[in-house]
């Protein structure tokens, strides 16, 4: 795979034009590239990073109705270091002295609470998140990032309908851009810095980015005393993804009340590094748990985390499947809504996705060979769901697209279902 510092990113086609009379919001964790992206967005607007102390003076001194000739249209990076260029660019909007800004910041609830008191029903918000596998296996030489398999999935009535139409299998040369962006995400993550470095410099790169997240983010949004605890708390919330959370084991092992675990993980969801996925609501065959499962963002910052350096384990594969699909969603901003399946009595599929047209059904095994075994919670969700099911996919590291049963059950390997699917020919 050929690693450059630069790739191009699917949000870039999904940001509005600056002709657009729109005030945009690009937040997203740090270091995920959004400067890079704004200021490649938006080349001819004026750029003003409010992270520089002289630059926030002298926004600070700038009059709300001198804003527009002062200023203008602009992007207005880590805007949340200046909480009065909300007001004064909301002035300036409803008065009609600019018509287009962008504000970026990492912070989000920061952010996103100053947008709400200022901005509401004005902003249009947009993430960044790390790199997807699409973005990593994409030639630099194309305006923009091919679409990938699993988004025709995501919008279709019957898989067989987008399965049909890519070859079952990718001859070697063929498949190895596809492997190399699948196994750099399963061992580095997708931070667009690391791209260059060498193996050593990327390790190294990671630690500091916790101890930059913890006195940057953190700081921002917690302003805790004593970071020890939470680095903690952080540490064993790492080594938990992909599973069923309890607070009450959190808070012991990591020595803090509940209450206290309960703040701490959303410090770790609002700031992009965990989500949340919920248990899916209706009791399909027998009930089901209320318990949501944590999943971390980035594999990269997860192995960092946990000190894990070996070869991609199932917990480790089953994050990155699922973080590249909340990642999809997410930037595309699809109308959908992704959950897991499990009931009290322990029947568990890992991922059900509900869009308009009905309910696709996903299981994660990291291995190269698909058993029986492997489908049946699946197969006994199809019949509970009836007409809503769309079909149901077991996402595996194999090497072919195939049919395995019904009610429209296939096998898809993880790397052709997160990139650009090649058509047959």
């Amino acid at each position: 795979m050929g690693e450059t510092l630069q790739k191009k990113r699917v949000l870039k086609k999904y940001l509005p034009d600056p002709l657009a009379r729109r005030l945009v919001v690009l937040t997203g964790a740090r270091q995920t590239g959004k400067t890079t992206l704004a200021k490649e967005k938006y080349a001819n607007l004026k750029y003003i990073n409010l992270h520089s102390p002289e630059n926030r003076e002298v926004v600070n001194n700038i009059h709300s109705a001198s804003w527009g000739t002062s200023v203008g249209n602009a992007v207005l990076d880590e805007a949340q270091k200046a909480p009065v260029v909300f007001e004064k660019v909301k002035y300036a909007f409803d008065e009609g002295s600019i018509s287009f800004s962008v504000l970026t910041g990492s912070s989000q609830i920061l952010l996103l609470k100053k947008v709400r008191e200022s901005l509401a029903g004005r902003a249009f918000f947009y993430e960044l998140w790390p790199l997807m596998q699409c973005e990593m296996n994409n030639s630099t030489k194309t305006n923009s990032v091919p679409e990938p398999l699993l988004h025709s999935i995501l919008l279709s009535e019957n898989l067989e309908r987008s399965l049909s139409k890519v070859p079952a299998s990718l001859l070697g040369g063929e498949d190895a851009a596809y492997r190399g962006a699948e196994e750099f995400i399963l061992r580095w993550g997708g931070m667009p810095a690391l791209l260059p470095l060498s193996e050593s410099e990327r390790w190294k790169w990671l630690k500091d980015y916790g101890y930059t997240y913890l006195e940057r983010d953190l700081g921002d949004l917690a302003r805790l005393n004593d970071l020890s605890p939470f680095r903690k708390f952080q540490r064993l919330a790492a080594l938990r993804s992909g599973s069923l959370l309890s607070y009450s084991e959190l808070a012991r092992d990591a020595g803090v009340s509940v209450d206290t675990a309960r703040r701490y993980l959303e410090y770790l969801r609002i700031s992009y590094q965990t989500i949340l996925l919920q248990p899916y609501y209706q009791n399909l065959t027998s009930s089901v748990i209320k318990t949501p499962k944590i999943y971390w963002l980035d594999v990269g910052i997860l192995r960092q985390l946990s000190g894990f350096r070996g070869e991609a384990t199932g917990e480790i594969y089953e994050t990155m499947v699922v973080s590249e699909l909340v990642k999809w969603i997410k930037t595309v901003q699809l109308d959908v809504e992704v959950y897991f399946y499990r009931t009290r009595s322990g029947m568990e599929l890992d991922v059900l996705i509900e869009t308009e047209r009905g309910v696709i059904g996903m299981e994660i095994k990291s291995r190269k060979i698909i058993v029986g075994k492997d489908i049946g919670a699946m197969k006994k969700i199809a019949s509970s769901l009836g007409n809503r099911w769309i079909g149901g996919i077991v996402v595996y590291r194999g090497d072919s697209i195939e049919r395995i049963d019904e009610p429209q059950i296939w096998a898809i390997p993880s790397r052709r279902l997160f990139q650009a699917p090649i058509p047959i020919r």
